[in-house]
């Protein structure tokens, strides 16, 4: 498996000697790689393949070339894997909607694909060795729905005719389109996008909501700022037993099974006992602060770390019944640099951005002496190089499930148990 080409040096407008952008050129395709590409070589040169599987004979087109590597698509399939479907999107094809990665793909290769992935940048970027990945088990488990109608929530951007479409590929350029089959139905049945006529002057996105309890919202976004224009100005979500309120452009898992799915996860590898302390950090509306409350009760004690207005908003209200949870409004690396939040604490649930928590937020936690620690992680590189960092003191990634919260396209999440030296 190749180097994630994300993470590559910007474009060469000169190129390199070899291959040169619209050029197409005949090649065996290799390897999966991060980012929903396979890795092909052309005459020594590495070109990252969109719309292929590992195996084939494609010709691709050029679309970008940079130091070192190339970027193309598969336009043409000359000797098929047995893992390709028709894509059921006309608009998940080249040139069009960047939305889904693997819709040529069939299900149960689409988690092999990710396996592989989440495999090689534990390796690559986090160190673990081929033992201990065997040792890990690692898998992707499907969710509850098939692969199409399941996300219940789409933010659409707006084109130059004020069109609601999807993004390129890498690209600011809109595609209109009629249709988005990953869309839940609800959200696929709103008036929103230029078959039906919609027009969006002056917004910059348009937002849609199907809430998990039974809420539809569509708001527009203006220079960030976003206004519910169609259904409730708040929408209620149901999960881990409880019913949440928040508005429809807060922050909640798009996929209607997630937020089960990673709660048992979560509480089944750190199981929180009567009378903890814990840390629910980047906690959001309050998911696994409450999950965690329920488990330490009333001699326990649950504080949420969180910087988001809108989520500190809908944590405060949705766990006002739960006297022994604190919500902390800050950023993690402040809150923990400034002793905002101080231990001893029991069981931390780390929840980070894309861009992961950090070296400077797992070596805080390090120190704060937690016997477990629970990390829900919705990108495969970040989560591998805070696990190098916690192995560097000794911790270890004792456990790890994945999840396809986001079928159709390259996107996995994780959840791993991290323990300390003294665990062992």
């Amino acid at each position: 498996m190749g180097r994630d080409p994300d993470s590559a040096p910007d474009r060469d407008a000169a190129g390199e000697r070899g291959l040169a952008e619209a050029e197409r050129v005949e090649l065996t395709v290799g390897p999966v790689a991060p980012g929903g590409h396979c890795v092909a070589r052309v005459d020594g040169q590495v070109v990252f393949v969109r719309h292929a599987l590992p195996g084939e004979r494609v010709v691709a087109e050029v679309t970008e070339v940079h130091r070192g590597f190339v970027r193309a698509d598969a336009v043409t399939v000359l000797d098929a894997s047995p893992d390709r479907v028709p894509a059921p999107c006309p608009y998940a094809r080249p040139g069009q909607c960047g939305g889904c990665d693997l819709q040529h793909v069939a299900p149960a290769a689409q988690l092999e694909w990710k396996v592989a992935v989440v495999r090689e940048q534990l390796s690559r970027l986090g160190g673990l060795t081929e033992t201990e990945l065997d040792g890990l088990g690692v898998r992707v488990e499907a969710l509850p729905g098939g692969s199409l109608g399941w996300r219940s929530r789409v933010r659409y951007a707006v084109d130059a005719a004020d069109r609601a479409g999807l993004l390129k590929h890498r690209s600011h350029e809109v595609v209109p389109i009629d249709r988005c089959l990953i869309a839940h139905p609800a959200i696929q049945s709103l008036p929103v996008l230029s078959a039906s006529g919609a027009r969006w002057p002056d917004a910059d996105a348009v937002e849609t909501v199907a809430s998990t309890g039974g809420d539809v919202a569509v708001a527009t976004v203006v220079d960030g700022v976003a206004s519910t224009v169609e259904g409730p100005a708040t929408v209620r979500e149901v999960a881990a037993g409880r019913e949440w309120t928040l508005p429809p452009t807060a922050f909640w898992q798009v996929h209607p099974a997630a937020t089960d799915a990673l709660v048992g996860a979560v509480l089944e590898l750190v199981d929180p006992q009567p009378g903890e302390r814990a840390w629910d950090l980047y906690g959001g509306a309050g998911l696994f602060a409450a999950a965690l409350a329920g488990r330490v009760g009333d001699t326990g004690r649950v504080t949420l770390v969180e910087a988001a207005e809108q989520g500190v908003a809908a944590a405060r209200q949705n766990l006002s019944d739960l006297p022994r949870v604190e919500v902390v409004a800050a950023r993690v690396e402040t809150a923990l640099a400034r002793r905002r939040i101080t231990g001893p604490v029991d069981v931390v649930v780390l929840d980070p951005p894309r861009t992961g928590a950090g070296s400077r937020v797992v070596r805080e936690l390090i120190a704060a002496g937690p016997r477990a620690v629970g990390y829900v992680a919705c990108d495969p590189a970040a989560f591998a190089r805070d696990v190098r960092t916690f192995a560097e003191s000794g911790w270890r990634l004792a456990a790890l499930r994945g999840f396809d919260l986001f079928p159709m396209t390259q996107h996995v999440e994780l959840v791993g148990l991290l323990l300390p030296p003294s665990s062992r």
